[in-house]
């Protein structure tokens, strides 16, 4: 395990080890209790080893738990915004105490990793709805995943990574931090602007992303979650399909496009910063943050929305000086007939044409033209 320099975040954990240890940790694994991986377990472990989420060696302990929930920081004062926990059922949970080593499998049954427990503890569920959601209502699917689908022993400790998880599809997009930081030194990028998204990508975005480039001087880093996205999210095979093909439509060398495997939470102003800590830790000096920033799907009632618009455009200010990337924030667009291009968004402007996910749905099965202004051909056909 290797500390790695940063160009823009500081210092990236590896807690990958070389062939040799990882087979002796094999070897030893026969002593170890096993444990099945979850989806969002497997998600956050790869961003573990591969120092996406830098600074953290492990799933975190009851003190850096507590100190995140409360104070959205890490126990020596690094800010951190989502504790990054791993959660067992009541019946392994008794099984395991501190010191002991636990085999953290995938759904094949092959060890991904080891973990040394620090301690176990039962966490205050409705209290870390309340501080990391604003809301302990099941009406926001983060929420209900936390009350219904996460156990209620949370198991810390530091993990050592035998291998990164297996992906059978699109090998050659899958880059780890240190590659991609590599890759913008040989291309000689000075700025890199990171663009986090679970949707198919259209004109609108191409544009958003072309406009934060041109400001922050900067080359464009595509990088999709792909690992658990919202709920009614296009599936991530045909979304990277859709990436893929936008992505001629960009100057020659001005895009490049990764997935990013990570486990979106729909936390909105709380996650902002764990995205802008993870695109710092993927070698990017900016990111752009939409009005609606990881915000849940479908809520566009005000007397219904969850976190305001530009929420968490305001969180990332509040705490700029506490990051090495810097906020690109992006308005509302919309269509403007008139002038043929995208503009801000105004009530009052009855030339401005909006197109929304759920009219791209209507248009599609009922085979129905999409307007030439709102996409391209070939993403459409890859929708």
């Amino acid at each position: 395990m290797e500390h790695l320099i940063a160009p823009h975040g500081g210092t990236l954990c590896n807690l990958l080890v070389d062939e040799d240890q990882a087979e002796k940790l094999k070897q030893e694994s026969g002593t170890f209790l096993n444990v099945t991986l979850s989806q969002r377990h497997i998600c956050d472990l790869e961003l573990l080893l591969c120092g996406g989420l830098s600074p953290l060696r492990g799933f975190m302990d009851q003190a850096s738990y507590e100190s995140v929930i409360s104070q959205m920081q890490l126990p020596d004062g690094k800010l951190w915004s989502i504790p990054i926990t791993f959660d067992v059922p009541a019946r392994l949970a008794e099984k395991i105490e501190p010191g002991q080593r636990l085999a953290l499998c995938d759904g094949e049954g092959f060890m991904v990793a080891a973990m040394t427990v620090s301690d176990t503890w039962q966490p205050d569920k409705q209290r870390e709805a309340e501080e990391i959601y604003g809301t302990t209502s099941t009406a926001h699917p983060g929420v209900r995943y936390l009350l219904e689908q996460v156990h209620d022993t949370y198991v810390g400790g530091e993990v050592t990574g035998v291998q990164l998880p297996i992906h059978n599809d699109f090998e050659t997009l899958r880059d780890t931090p240190e590659e991609l930081r590599h890759l913008f030194d040989k291309m000689g990028w000075q700025n890199v602007v990171g663009f986090h998204t679970c949707k198919p990508m259209h004109r609108l975005h191409r544009e958003i992303t072309l406009r934060a480039a041109k400001e922050a001087q900067a080359n464009i880093l595509l990088h999709p979650s792909v690992g658990m996205t919202k709920p009614g999210d296009l599936h991530y095979y045909a979304r990277v399909h859709c990436y893929q093909a936008i992505q001629h439509h960009y100057p020659h060398h001005m895009a490049v496009l990764s997935l990013l495997p990570s486990a979106v939470r729909m936390a909105g102003p709380r996650e902002v910063l764990l995205n802008a800590i993870m695109r710092q830790n993927y070698g990017c000096s900016h990111m752009i943050v939409g009005p609606e920033h990881a915000a849940p799907p479908g809520v566009r009632d005000e007397a219904k929305r969850f976190y305001p618009r530009y929420a968490a455009q305001e969180m990332m200010e509040q705490h700029q000086h506490e990051l090495a990337i810097r906020m690109v924030p992006v308005q509302e667009l919309c269509y403007a007939a008139d002038a043929e291009a995208f503009v801000p968004s105004d009530p009052q402007n009855k030339q401005c044409i909006r197109f929304t996910d759920r009219d791209l749905k209507h248009h599609l099965e009922h085979n129905q033209e999409v307007p030439a202004w709102y996409s391209y051909p070939e993403v459409i056909a890859a929708s």
